[in-house]
Order: C-alpha cells, then sequence, then structure tokens
C-alpha cells in the first residue's frame, strides 16, 4: 500500500483538457457536411467513447458515411482549438512530479492524431514520456487494455502507478487494471 509513485498516467478528453466544445463542433460541422444532425445532449452522451462506438450509438451504420464524418472532423478539429480549456492545475501538477523523476503518461481512446495536435497547440507534445492512444490497445475503456499496455511500456506494477481520470467508463478501466485513480471534475478547470 505504500509503494513509491514511479508513474503518474492520465487521460486526455475531460482530464488533461476539456475537449468537449472543440470536439462538440467539428462533429457537428461534419455531421452537416453528410446531411445529418448531431445534438449536444446525445453527443454528451457518447462523449469519450471509441469513433466505432459513437457511430453505432448515433445509429450510423454505412460505412462510407463514417468514413466521411471522420475525415471531416479531423480536418475541421483545429479550427476549433480556441475552445479547448487545458486543466493548468493538473498540468502544473504533473510538470513537478516529472522534476521528481516519476514518468509520466496518457492514456486516451481519442485518435492519436487529434490528440498530438492539441497537444502541440498547447505547447505540451514533448512532455510525456509516452503517449498510448486508441490505435495501440484492441478494445477501448471500460476494458482495462490501455492501462495494463502503459503499465508495461513503463515497466511498473499496478501499486507503483497513479491515475487521472474523469469518466465512469475511465474509472472501471483502471479499477479492472488495478489502478488507483483520482477523479477530476469540472472544477479542476479554474485558474
Amino acid at each position: 500500500m505504500n509503494e513509491e509513485i514511479k508513474l503518474i498516467i492520465t487521460d486526455f478528453d475531460g482530464t488533461l483538457v476539456d475537449t468537449f466544445e472543440a470536439n462538440l463542433c467539428a462533429y457537428q460541422e461534419a455531421f452537416v457536411s453528410c446531411g445529418l444532425q448531431l445534438h449536444v445532449d446525445f453527443y454528451r452522451q457518447c462523449f469519450g467513447l471509441r469513433f466505432e462506438v459513437f457511430m453505432e450509438k448515433a445509429g450510423i451504420t454505412d460505412s462510407s458515411v463514417c468514413h466521411r464524418i471522420k475525415e471531416k472532423k479531423m480536418q475541421v478539429y483545429p479550427h476549433y482549438f480556441d475552445r479547448l480549456k487545458p486543466n493548468l492545475a493538473l498540468i502544473h501538477f504533473l510538470k513537478s512530479c516529472k522534476q521528481s523523476g516519476i514518468q509520466i503518461a496518457i492514456a486516451s481512446t481519442a485518435h492519436n492524431i487529434n490528440l498530438l495536435n492539441v497537444l502541440r497547440y498547447l505547447g505540451i507534445a514533448d512532455f510525456f514520456d509516452f503517449i498510448l492512444s486508441g490505435v495501440d490497445v484492441a478494445r477501448g475503456k471500460p476494458a482495462p487494455d490501455i492501462y495494463i499496455k502503459a503499465l508495461e511500456v513503463a515497466h511498473v506494477d499496478a501499486s507503483q502507478a497513479l491515475v487521472f481520470e474523469d469518466s465512469e467508463v475511465g474509472f472501471r478501466a483502471a479499477e479492472k487494471a488495478g489502478l488507483k485513480y483520482i477523479k477530476i471534475n469540472p472544477e479542476f478547470y479554474g485558474n
């Protein structure tokens, strides 16, 4: 129980950066380009899910429409980066931990290109020891795969790691991987 923390893993969307509004706007534009609508309340229920699961829940089964939505969303997402809200308290905390020799990682089911573009925009892309995204595992959260992979990459046991998460699926994934976690909520995004 008193193991030294050697790895801190943070989720991305909603934890390290509040990307909800930027993602919503980009997806709404992508849906409109395909003659569809995306309502905020429905998207809020799907936020954080893997793209394939999101499309399934939206009832979009045509693979060509899914592909067009994905491509258009990736194309326009950077236009909405001014709506991103970085979690400055968490970022400063992670920087202090890194200076103390603790490995810092991101484990997110977000698309790796979108994730890296946001990190570059915020000027923190080179800060992390490693970044795992949805392409690195077969199953998304609540499966523990991405957290188990993070432990393997860092060569640490679950007792030596700590997770920052904001969603129920993320909490369940961390628990299944045997990890301790801290819940992030909107109050973390203050000044």
